[in-house]
C-alpha cells in the first residue's frame, strides 16, 4: 500500500530538511519537504497531520471549507427567499455544524475512503503528493542540484521502493497540471487536491498565485469555496 503519511512524516522528521527550513532556505527543500511543518498555511496543519495523518488532515481542511461554503449558500438562499416574501425552505441534506477548529475528514466519506479500501486510499494519497510536488514546481525554483540533494535525502529515509520511485518520478517529470487535475474524479477530491496544493507552498509569489488560480479554474471550484479553503488553511485569500 502506498503510504503518503509515511512519506510526509519522514520528510518532516528529517533533521536536514528541518534545518533548511529553519535557516530560511527556499525552493523545494523548504517547500514540499517541510511545508506541512513550516509553511504559512502548512503550519496550521502541523499538529493535525501528526495526530490524524496527512491525508486525513488535508481532507479535514477541505471538508471544513466545503461545509462552510454549503452553510453560507444555504443562508444566502434562505435570505433571498425571505426578501421575496416567501417562506424559506430547509436546504436539502444535512449541513454539519461548523466548529472554530476542524478535525480530520470523516472516515468512509467522500473525503476519506474507508481504511479497508486500500485502492482508494492509495489513489487519494498519490493524488495529494502529486499535487504538492506540482505546486512546489510552480515557481520554477527546483534546479538540478536541489533535486539531486532531495533524491539523496529520500534514499536514506525509511520508505519502500514504490514510494521512493513515485516521488522520484514526480520530481523528475515536468510540471503537468493535467495530471494533477485528472485525479479529481469527484468534486470533493477536487477540493482536497486544491487544499494539498495550497499547504505545500507559501503562495506568496506571482507564479504560485497564478498556478493556484489556474488550478482552481481547471478543477472547476467555485470562487467562494476556494476562499473558504484559504481561510481554513490560514492563507491569504485569493485575489
Amino acid at each position: 500500500m502506498f503510504d503518503v503519511n509515511k512519506i510526509i512524516t519522514a520528510l518532516q522528521t528529517d533533521p536536514n530538511a528541518q534545518r533548511t527550513a529553519l535557516a530560511g532556505g527556499g525552493g523545494f527543500a523548504a517547500g514540499l519537504a517541510t511545508s506541512m511543518l513550516m509553511g504559512k498555511s502548512g503550519r496550521k496543519m502541523m499538529g493535525k497531520a501528526a495526530k490524524y495523518g496527512a491525508v486525513a488532515a488535508v481532507g479535514g481542511l477541505a471538508y471544513h471549507a466545503w461545509n462552510q461554503h454549503r452553510q453560507k449558500q444555504a443562508g444566502a438562499q434562505g435570505q433571498a427567499a425571505q426578501d421575496q416574501g416567501a417562506v424559506a425552505q430547509p436546504a436539502s441534506g444535512s449541513v454539519p455544524a461548523i466548529e472554530a477548529e476542524y478535525d480530520a475528514a470523516p472516515a468512509s466519506s467522500a473525503f476519506l475512503p474507508a481504511p479497508s479500501d486500500e485502492a482508494a486510499q492509495d489513489a487519494l494519497g498519490k493524488a495529494m503528493v502529486r499535487a504538492m510536488i506540482a505546486a512546489a514546481k510552480a515557481d520554477g525554483k527546483i534546479d538540478a542540484e536541489e533535486k539531486s540533494a532531495i533524491f539523496e535525502r529520500l534514499n536514506t529515509m525509511d520508505l519502500d521502493g514504490e514510494a521512493k520511485a513515485f516521488v522520484f518520478d514526480e520530481l523528475s517529470a515536468p510540471l503537468d497540471i493535467n495530471a494533477v487535475v485528472a485525479a479529481a474524479d469527484t468534486p470533493e477530491h477536487a477540493a482536497e487536491i486544491y487544499a494539498a496544493s495550497l499547504v505545500a507552498i507559501e503562495a506568496d509569489t506571482a507564479a504560485e498565485k497564478a498556478y493556484l488560480q489556474m488550478l482552481a479554474a481547471r478543477l472547476e471550484l467555485a470562487p467562494e469555496l476556494v476562499s473558504e479553503i484559504h481561510a481554513a488553511a490560514g492563507a491569504t485569500a485569493p485575489a
